[in-house]
């Protein structure tokens, strides 16, 4: 059921619980000189070395053009380098430097201390829960699942 009480609705909360992490997150990030932007961007292609801009960009469901500053950045402080696609001379592959490792084992602490400092209280099992229903509401609205849904919808006529 819609509600609009701040203090129960869904939106309201998934926001305010976002934006008082980020807050946590940063103001002990800062010390590194990284943005969460930045930060978000060397997770994800630290798990994907190789991967085009395009296709990342794709992942973090930004524009190429906001990717492309993100790495601009990340490249003139050492963090990633750029190397020609060998598949499409016009596209850069992504890597991390050797540089980042380390900044980013000290990055995915302070990652952990925001996670903890959020979950305190819930037990184990509550945790797994949340996990596991915030990511069926992550599937549920997103862009890539509505294009999937499309085709079917209107095979059905709907």
């Amino acid at each position: 059921m819609f509600c609009l009480d701040p203090d129960v609705n869904v939106g309201f909360l998934l926001y305010d619980v976002s934006r008082l992490m980020r807050a946590w997150f940063d103001e002990r990030a800062q010390a590194f000189g990284l943005t969460r932007a930045q930060w978000r961007v060397l997770v994800h292609l630290a798990g994907r070395q190789g991967i085009n801009q395009r296709s990342l960009a794709e992942i973090l469901e930004i524009e190429n053009v906001t990717l492309s500053r993100h790495v601009d950045r990340l490249e003139r402080d050492g963090w990633l380098e750029r190397r020609a696609d060998p598949e499409d001379r016009r596209a850069w592959c992504l890597y991390l430097t050797d540089a980042a490792g380390p900044m980013l084992d000290r990055m995915e602490a302070r990652a952990t201390e925001t996670q903890a400092k959020a979950m305190e209280g819930l037990s184990e099992a509550e945790r797994a829960q949340l996990i596991d229903m915030l990511t069926r509401i992550k599937s549920n609205v997103s862009p890539a699942r509505e294009a999937r849904k499309a085709p079917t919808d209107a095979a059905a006529g709907g």
